[in-house]
């Protein structure tokens, strides 16, 4: 599995979450006290919660199954589009289109569309339209790129979904409930955690949480692929006789937990020093 360190999640701000007058009651499990008026996240709660969410991503990539990333927020469209890529997943970085999961056809539908007008475009058919017929078209064109680029060799629904924030994706998490397509989330202290089958408590506002997340998930997903590409090479080797410079064996158990201590000690209850900083419009803090 990929680690991920307390140190990181500590460098990143990961145990930062919202004012405390914001927060969800339903978080209190996962949330360790309260400083200046913010709640901070139990950062030992978030490791074991990542831990399990990773193998179950990499579970689902060992069995090729498919994994869409969403988050639409300012600060998720980069990390989510360059991971997600990365790790050769789908992606909605933009707006979720409702009905994206519970009305797959028409999405389908607009994905052909988009898939025709690009083969418009170079196949020199624009060359035969009018001028303004053809800027209509580019309009459509672009307006269907921006939202379906990341979906466009989706077919059918996907097998779970990554999201940062379930607060800001509530729509696109509600249409995976319903269907009953896992959810993958990062929940901050506003968050319900119910409402996702693996929430991992942490920051979902700062740009240096997000892409840690949005990395380590992604690594899963190849680690995953890469199990699933050795244990093929061995079914296909099953039988032959191998050869004498073969050291072959069982592949490597994943490697274990990082030990490292919290940076707050849970029963004096003194913490990490904090300095205040502006984020999102709310008072966020960063180690």
């Amino acid at each position: 599995m990929p680690a991920i360190t307390m140190k990181e999640l500590l460098e990143a701000g990961v145990h930062f979450g919202h004012q405390t007058r914001k927060w969800n009651p339903k978080m209190k499990e996962y949330i360790f006290g309260e400083r200046n008026g913010i709640h901070i996240i139990d950062l030992q709660k978030t490791l074991k919660l990542f831990k399990e969410a990773s193998r179950f991503v990499a579970d689902l990539a060992a069995s090729n199954k498919n994994i869409l990333f969403v988050g639409t927020k300012r600060q998720a469209q980069e990390a989510i589009a360059e991971e997600a890529r990365r790790c050769e997943m789908y992606f909605v970085n933009q707006r979720w289109l409702g009905g994206l999961l519970t009305n797959n056809i028409t999405i389908q539908k607009s994905i052909q569309r988009l898939k025709e007008l690009e083969a418009m475009s170079q196949d020199g058919r624009y060359e035969m339209l009018p001028k303004k017929e053809v800027g209509k078209l580019e309009r459509e064109r672009k307006h269907l790129e921006m939202n379906l680029s990341g979906i466009k060799e989706m077919h059918g629904l996907p097998d779970a979904i990554f999201v940062i924030d379930s607060n800001n994706e509530e729509i696109a998490v509600r249409e995976a409930r319903k269907l009953a397509i896992p959810v993958v989330a990062v929940v901050d202290t506003n968050c319900n955690p119910e409402q996702v089958n693996y929430p991992i408590p942490g920051n979902d506002d700062a740009l240096r949480a997000i892409r840690l997340f949005t990395s380590k998930i992604a690594e899963a997903v190849l680690e995953g692929r890469q199990l699933a590409a050795a244990q093929a090479s061995e079914q296909e080797g099953v039988g032959e006789p191998a050869g004498p410079a073969d050291g072959g064996g069982p592949l490597g158990s994943p490697p274990g937990e990082n030990g490292a201590s919290s940076g707050y000690d849970q029963e004096g209850g003194s913490g990490p020093a904090l300095e205040g900083e502006a984020d999102s419009g709310e008072t966020r803090y960063t180690v």
